[in-house]
């Protein structure tokens, strides 16, 4: 047997754009995305994806170059997870809350070829090449209209090569899309703004992107022909692979460019929807919608991001919604933990279910290993108590981040992947997420920096010291609170340190609260106390907001 070695035949590489492939031969006839009156086919979709990618080789793009994409869930951003790679490219979302300045440093990041912009991001997308120095050169602009936004006029391409519409016109649907050298190549790169002072860029290969989406089918058991609402954006970790995952399960995608709780509950009645993901703020919106009343039929909720609470939970399962509830990183491409459920958990009472249900789970069938280890590198105990750094390996963890080998080094360790994030094992084998190092907070599905923000608060000149840390808010799950020293002689008040922020960094990361203290606390060196803080902010209780 030693002769037998890997050949042409048995060693193809991984990659899930011939998902697309087979989907146009079986499900060829059958909806693949619907938007606002639009409906398209999979052989639809497989030609314009084509044409895309032909058109893009046209232009100048190549193997290795990388093509970004600012633009919420339209056809558009679905079309582009085929067309960009297609064309040997390397696809890169970008966040549409950003601001323009945070886009900018991505963009010169990544050295993107290409950006295409949807019509609702122009503004901010001009305006962050604006900030580009003179020398370096600019990326091709690609415009993405939408007559729901604003009705295409000369003058809203004027700064672009052409229109999406116009570049898959020229097109040739017959084009032959590249298919990987080898499996490692990298296909996908995601930043990870706002868990870091700067974006660190996720670098994804073919590989690791099939494992990951084959894995989310089978995890979440997503059968053939579901119709599968885009509530999650497709810019957060590539919407948790579930675009390459309905081509190859012949899905119905309905885009919706905004998230509103009454339009969804229209959508899912309108098109029975089957299956949708999103952060727990997304059952918090469904669950406080004044117009809600429970689903003709059940709809599968993929919820991760933050442990939803048992509250929302059990308000979000009484509308008929079957939730389940996974963890993962933009480094993991999706959800590789997910609380696998036990029939005889169904015996239990609502709020035990949902506390067993609010743990992260196990890890995934495709993932290798998860585990809990001390500082030491050993396995914590498994008594629900003991924290410990969570760490992973297995073929959907990323090749490393760009132009960061520091960083990569050091999130690689020991053959493991080290998250930053602590947690606990429970006695079952079941991880629970305590804590996160390097304090990121999550709000509404958003993760952001704490020392991004208080940078920001630095910057206004009658700030001595501040710290930010998360406070419980019952609509975005955390939002930041700001802890805040004024200089001697100076005054400052809470809206004014708020309309500092706003001016300065995206919404999202805007504090919902300033606390003002005389000093805040610190160590014997100097180090300010953030526990002390996070305990204060708990004790304030959480944000109230009145129903929408």
């Amino acid at each position: 047997m030693e002769q037998l070695k890997p050949s042409a035949a048995n060693s193809s590489p991984l990659t899930p754009l011939g998902f697309l492939d087979r989907a146009a031969t079986v499900y060829g006839d059958t909806p693949s995305v619907i938007y606002d009156g639009v409906t398209f086919t999979w052989s639809d979709t497989r030609r314009r994806c084509l044409q895309l990618a032909s058109a893009l080789s046209s232009l100048g793009i190549r193997r290795g170059d990388v093509v970004s994409v600012v633009a919420p869930n339209i056809p558009a951003m679905y079309e582009l997870h085929f067309a960009v790679p297609f064309a040997g490219a390397i696809l890169n979302n970008i966040n549409t809350r950003l601001d323009a300045r945070t886009i900018s440093v991505i963009l010169r990041h990544a050295e993107s070829k290409l950006v295409f912009v949807d019509t609702a991001s122009r503004d901010v997308v001009l305006e962050a090449l604006s900030l580009f120095p003179e020398n370096p050169r600019r990326p091709i602009l690609i415009f993405i209209a939408d007559d729901a936004v604003e009705r295409l006029t000369p003058s809203s391409i004027v700064h672009f090569k052409d229109s999406y519409e116009g570049l898959i016109s020229k097109g040739d649907p017959n084009f032959k899309w590249f298919y990987p050298n080898s499996e490692w190549d990298p296909m996908i790169l995601n930043y990870t703004s706002g868990t870091t002072s700067s974006p660190k860029g996720v670098v994804h290969c073919h590989r690791g992107t099939f494992v990951m989406t084959v894995d989310s089918l089978i995890d979440w058991a997503v059968p053939k022909q579901p119709v599968y609402l885009w509530t999650l954006p497709m810019f957060h970790a590539n919407g948790w692979s579930f675009p390459w995952g309905m081509a190859a399960v012949g899905g119905t995608n309905i885009c919706v460019r905004k998230f509103d709780a009454r339009i969804v509950f229209s959508l899912i009645t309108r098109h029975r929807v089957t299956h949708m993901c999103g952060a727990p703020v997304v059952l918090n919106m469904l669950t406080n919608a004044p117009d809600n009343k429970p689903l003709e039929n059940p709809v599968h909720i993929l919820t991760a991001g933050a442990p939803p609470p048992s509250a929302v939970l059990h308000r979000t399962e009484s509308l008929g919604f079957i939730v389940s509830h996974g963890y993962g990183l933009t480094e993991t491409g999706g959800l590789v933990v997910s609380c696998a459920w036990k029939r005889k958990w169904n015996h239990f009472p609502a709020a035990e279910r949902a506390r067993l249900k609010s743990r992260q789970g196990v890890r995934t069938c495709l993932l290798t290993e998860m585990d809990v280890v001390t500082h030491a590198g050993e396995s914590v105990k498994r008594d629900g108590v003991t924290l410990g750094e969570v760490v992973m390996r297995g073929s959907c963890v990323m090749l490393g981040y760009l132009k960061d080998p520091e960083g990569t080094r050091k999130c690689f360790k020991n053959g493991y992947f080290y998250t930053g994030d602590v947690g606990v094992m429970h006695e079952d084998g079941y991880l629970e997420i305590k804590d996160r190092s390097k304090d990121v907070i999550i709000s509404g599905g958003e993760n952001l920096s704490s020392v991004e923000v208080e940078s920001v608060l630095y910057m206004h000149p009658a700030v001595n010291e501040a710290a930010v840390v998360a406070r419980p808010d019952e609509y975005w799950g955390e939002t930041p609170c700001a802890f805040v020293s004024v200089k001697e002689g100076k005054a400052v008040t809470e809206k004014e340190i708020i309309e500092h922020c706003r001016k300065n960094m995206p919404k999202y990361m805007v504090p919902k609260t300033v606390a003002f203290r005389e000093e805040l606390p610190k160590t014997s060196t100097g180090k300010i106390q953030k526990f002390v803080l996070r305990q204060i902010a708990q004790e304030m209780g959480p944000i109230r907001h009145s129903k929408m």
